[in-house]
């Protein structure tokens, strides 16, 4: 169960994240979960060159490893890098040492300040933990291209229809969403883009 708009009483929950920003400025906030892959990721960025946009990729530390090649362009390219943990952690199922020792593990490869919890599922200890040396970025629109039962349709009306001032846009690159990414994505992009919106990143 996901909503694609996140529900407002999510940030009296966890207040130390940041789900949104400048609701007065007409941005928003491109991201990418779980890569770099092979499979998508070279299509993300040469999507994002064309249009000139740039975006946060929240990277699993495992990923990078595998494809070093893929993690040195996302960086050259001059996009901002966020840390996804090493193993793609769910932090409600595991203990607050070894989830933290896994962001340090992924820290020592990303070397940034911003932070996002797997699944969107943190311990308040463990946020509590990472907040002094992260920013920890959530987000108000969910795509949902993980979803396999989402059309791609439905995905592109999902960012469409949720995004205001100040948004913060989840994509994935992850081999279930390839999919609906490369159909909503650049329809998406077009579509904020001809209603003024700018992209930023953090």
């Amino acid at each position: 169960m996901y909503l694609a708009k996140a529900p407002f009483f999510l940030k009296w929950i966890y207040p130390k994240c940041i789900w949104n920003m400048d609701r007065s400025e007409k941005s928003v906030y491109l991201t990418f979960d779980d890569g770099p892959i092979p499979e998508i990721t070279p299509f993300v960025l040469e999507l994002l060159a064309t249009y000139q946009i740039k975006a946060t990729f929240f990277c699993v530390g495992e990923n990078i490893k595998k494809n070093p090649h893929l993690f040195k362009q996302i960086v050259n390219a001059g996009h901002r890098i966020g840390n996804h943990t090493f193993n793609h952690l769910k932090g409600w199922k595991t203990k607050d040492e070894s989830y933290l020792e896994n962001v340090a593990a992924c820290q020592e490869l990303t070397q940034t300040n911003l932070f996002r919890p797997p699944y969107g599922r943190a311990t308040h200890s463990q946020i509590k933990a990472l907040y002094p040396d992260f920013k920890i970025i959530m987000w108000d629109v969910l795509s949902g291209d993980f979803d396999l039962n989402l059309s791609p349709e439905k995905c592109l009306q999902n960012v469409i229809q949720h995004t205001e001032n100040g948004s913060i846009i989840v994509f994935h690159e992850n081999i279930k969403s390839i999919p609906r990414v490369t159909y909503a994505l650049p329809k998406a992009i077009e579509s904020l883009l001809a209603q003024g919106y700018k992209f930023k990143i953090f």
